[in-house]
């Protein structure tokens, strides 16, 4: 790989980022809402496919662990952990449902789901938020590509403004990372913090 292509890279991901700014009252939003499910004493619920479910992987490992400051463990989960609930319902009905039947098991009023999405036409994703609004909880959606299906969707939806997967995965951790941050400021901002 020559440098002109790292170099192009970088700076696709830069730019991609750097057009998020036209988005900051969203994120604000996006970061209220999940700070006062927590001071409301409810739980996340959160998912996604491929790179979108390491995602939501990792944003359920910032809110129980810690993102940087020590504190007690918020409740997050990732419906794309358990192997014996995905094998055995997917074997049995299909994908499509994977994620709303844990939201039919799982969820409650007052919770937040938050569905990763790059394209924005995932069916799970869709059927999981369909799920979640019949039974109360806030939808917040991470997207790309325009929003695809589910740009509507959403109580709250901020789509990444590229249609190159790599660049919106970016950019999608980078708001996980925000969120996290505004999350423990917000509920122990008088913690000592880590980097």
């Amino acid at each position: 790989m020559e440098k002109e292509s790292i170099i192009k890279q970088i700076a696709e991901s830069i730019e991609t980022k750097t057009k998020l700014y036209t988005q900051i009252d969203k994120i604000v939003s996006v970061a209220e809402c999940l700070a006062r499910c927590y001071e409301r004493g409810n739980k996340i619920l959160v998912s996604g496919n491929g790179g979108s479910a390491a995602d939501a992987q990792h944003m359920a490992g910032e809110l129980v662990g810690r993102f940087k400051m020590e504190r007690k463990g918020l409740p997050c989960i990732a419906l794309t952990t358990d192997t014996s609930i995905l094998t055995a319902w997917t074997n049995d009905y299909d994908y499509s449902t994977v994620f709303s039947r844990q939201i039919e098991a799982l969820g409650n009023g007052g919770d937040v789901y938050i569905g990763i999405s790059t394209s924005g036409n995932s069916e799970n994703i869709i059927k999981a938020v369909q799920e979640s609004k019949s039974l109360g909880l806030e939808t917040v959606l991470l997207l790309g590509k325009g929003g695809g299906k589910l740009k509507e969707m959403g109580d709250y939806n901020l789509i990444v403004p590229s249609y190159d997967t790599a660049r919106i995965q970016e950019s999608h951790i980078m708001l996980i990372h925000i969120l996290c941050d505004y999350v423990e400021q917000r509920l122990f901002g008088t913690e000592e913090r880590y980097q």
